[in-house]
């Protein structure tokens, strides 16, 4: 038996107050946030889609129960830098909030349960990984059996994991281990158990078709448009005497340009730009001005596209 340290990374337990926070800091993708507490909440407690049917209509609709049948399954995908893995490591929170559950425990799952490619060795990881989910939930319901506790488990850079049998290169060892994902999923959707898989991909198309078929909702991300890092920036620059019209001449900078194709994605601008603009300015005991971040955003080099070379 694999340790549980060996097969997961941080485990966070919601509802937390650094991932309300971090999931509040995600502005420009709000459609995505809403949609995927909703998918996200029905599909780990059916149950409050039948509450709403019956407020409404009188009874659980036919169609009620076709939403219930779908395999308990998110797939977040795009280009790098554009939110999935924050999204995912923090939707935990709204949802135990909107489901008024005591808990909801992400479990995301370590690379390390690829294996090395001994024979059997990545089934019987992922197994694992699903049993011990599985396991930790043993009282999710109350004696009445309403869901009162939930898991997520997080399957980032989910190519790796789950990436399409098609390919003839493909090793005997990555299709059992593709083979073994699909059975635990399916037997979360069976059973019932109050467990979410969500996977984040930078390349959807190398998935299993398996997968995606499978996926209650396939969530697209892209790098920010002018409006969202306009957003983005006069979120964080309140409090400055930045004009309004300077920082939207500066989310301009940031776009696409003759000399490059795409422009900054949102981990660029949270995680280089802004933090590169306000040392700036504290290394010089200066505030930070207009004309520093014009000369910020005009020097700034995105984050290259995935798959694209260099250069």
């Amino acid at each position: 038996m694999t340790a549980n340290y060996e097969l997961f990374g941080d485990v966070i337990e919601y509802p937390d107050t650094n991932a309300q926070r971090r999931f509040a800091a995600l502005v420009g993708i709000d459609h995505i946030k809403e949609r995927l507490v909703n998918e996200a909440s029905v599909l780990i407690n059916p149950e409050v889609l039948q509450e709403w049917s019956t407020r409404h209509h009188g009874g659980t609709l036919t169609v009620v129960h076709v939403v219930e049948e779908r395999a308990p399954l998110i797939v977040l995908t795009g280009d790098v830098g554009t939110g999935k893995t924050e999204l995912a490591e923090s939707v935990g929170d709204p949802i135990a909030r909107q489901l008024n559950l005591e808990s909801v425990t992400l479990y995301p799952l370590s690379l390390s349960a690829r294996g090395r490619g001994l024979v059997g060795e990545m089934t019987t990881l992922i197994a694992q990984a699903f049993k011990h989910v599985r396991s930790s939930l043993a009282g999710a319901r109350d004696e009445r059996g309403r869901v009162r506790s939930a898991g997520i488990l997080l399957i980032d850079e989910a190519d790796a994991i789950v990436q399409s049998r098609e390919l003839t290169q493909m090793h005997h060892e990555d299709r059992a281990g593709v083979n073994a994902v699909i059975r635990a999923v399916d037997s979360l959707r069976r059973e019932r158990v109050p467990v979410l898989v969500i996977m984040c991909t930078n390349r959807a198309e190398a998935l299993d078709p398996a997968i995606t078929r499978r996926a209650a909702h396939i969530f697209s991300f892209c790098r920010p448009n002018e409006q969202q890092r306009i957003q983005v920036l006069i979120e964080a620059l309140e409090g400055t005497d930045i004009e309004t019209r300077r920082i939207e001449e500066a989310a301009h900078s940031l776009g696409p340009t003759e000399t490059r194709p795409c422009g900054a994605t949102y981990s660029d601008l949270r995680q280089r730009f802004l933090p590169d603009l306000v040392l700036a300015a504290y290394a010089n005991d200066s505030p930070i001005t207009a004309e520093a971040l014009a000369v910020a955003a005009t020097a700034f080099t995105p984050t290259r596209p995935f798959g694209t070379p260099d250069g």
